[in-house]
């Protein structure tokens, strides 16, 4: 398999994106979901054909993006997907807001799996719905599992629906389809709302079993809406589109009841994007994949040669480490110190659930082998 590499410092600090704008040129950012791989070329080719058109006014509808993803859907994610049952948008957080919007009443609990992606306790708040945190049990060292029975309890309290993270962000966890099977039942007994946010999936390993929620049963399909994107696989979120799935009647009647504007949302560069990415851009994720198994297990070697008390489990999806810093003595939020005296930027461990998140960060690995290197170096010289 060839890889494809991650571009050098010097050439990443001419990028203007969030991740090479918010931290001094001193320091190494990895807490940012933004990959350092060069754009794939079928991406490359159709934005610039776009502007050699000049053909930069408002996107086409969904259908254009629906029908691209449809295969990419099939071939790589076993996912059987109808594209006149897909409603795109600019993001997966704006598709999650707007769908809970539509199943929840204002003040109805949502659950979420602390530790998790830290703007899902944002989504519920914009959808005026009440956070309920139900944690993954187990941990780094045993590996993780949803907590069906939490989840089953917070319904039976109320909540009227969870956001469910497959593959999970910041861990790395591929829920077993035994377990997504069962998640479904229970939404099923409850007569509540799984919106699934699936935007890592196409970043799964090889030989790893991943399961799209809507294809693991009846009760999945009619209690679940899948929301995701190219954006995070082929690195272009910057280019705002998203796609909401449905697969039952009663998913269709959430997702047609979506106010108009929400479609017109997605960006036109963002359609012609996803369209290629679709449709040419599986080498190239191929390639990313092979570099990014690469750096999940330098990594190990890295914390266990320079920082062996530090906890890491590799992820089988994702390009994001969930690291316990608790042994290094550097507080609840390690990576404030990692800032301070390492200038390696991590992600904030409690932003991801005050609960679990303490004394923990999480680390973008989608860079250089070197980089990778240097910021290990740095955290273990800074104790």
């Amino acid at each position: 398999m060839q890889r494809i590499a991650a571009e050098p410092l010097d050439v990443l600090r001419t990028r203007t994106s969030a991740k090479w704008r918010l931290y001094d040129a001193d320091v190494l950012p990895l807490p940012v979901a933004e990959m350092d791989y060069p754009l794939a070329d079928p991406i490359k080719a159709a934005l610039h054909a776009a502007v050699d058109r000049s053909d930069t006014g408002y996107s086409a509808g969904s259908l254009p993006v629906a029908e691209a993803f449809q295969g990419f859907a099939a071939t790589r994610l076993g996912w059987d997907v109808d594209p006149t049952r897909v409603t795109c948008t600019a993001d997966v957080s704006m598709g999650i807001v707007e769908v809970l919007r539509r199943v929840t009443a204002p003040g109805d609990g949502v659950v979420i799996t602390p530790p998790i992606y830290p703007p899902f306790f944002d989504l519920v708040t914009e959808a005026s719905g009440r956070v309920v945190e139900v944690p993954m049990l187990g941990g780094i060292d045993e590996g993780w599992a949803l907590d069906l029975d939490g989840i089953d309890a917070a319904f039976a309290a109320g909540a009227r629906a969870m956001v469910l993270c497959n593959p999970h962000n910041p861990i790395g966890l591929v829920p077993a389809a035994s377990q997504l099977a069962a998640l479904a039942d229970i939404a099923a007994r409850h007569g509540v709302t799984i919106v699934a946010d699936e935007v890592h999936g196409p970043l799964v390993q090889p030989g790893v079993d991943y399961t799209p929620f809507l294809t693991v049963s009846d009760a999945a399909r009619e209690h679940g809406v899948a929301v995701t994107a190219a954006t995070k696989a082929f690195n272009i979120a910057g280019l705002k589109a998203a796609l909401i799935v449905t697969a039952s009647e009663r998913g269709d009647r959430v997702r047609t009841a979506l106010p108009y504007e929400v479609e017109w949302r997605m960006s036109q560069f963002g359609s012609i994007a996803s369209i290629a990415a679709f449709r040419h851009g599986g080498p190239w994720l191929d390639g990313v994949l092979a570099s990014l198994d690469d750096n999940r297990r330098l990594l190990a070697e890295l914390l266990a040669d320079e920082l062996p008390g530090v906890r890491y489990r590799m992820p089988d999806a994702t390009y994001l480490a969930w690291l316990d810093l608790s042994a290094l003595g550097w507080g609840d939020d390690p990576a404030a110190y990692a800032l301070e005296h390492a200038r390696v930027a991590l992600g904030i461990g409690p932003t991801f659930g005050a609960s679990v998140g303490r004394g923990h960060a999480r680390l973008n690995f989608a860079c250089t082998p070197e980089v990778l290197g240097e910021a290990v170096t740095r955290l273990a010289d800074a104790r």
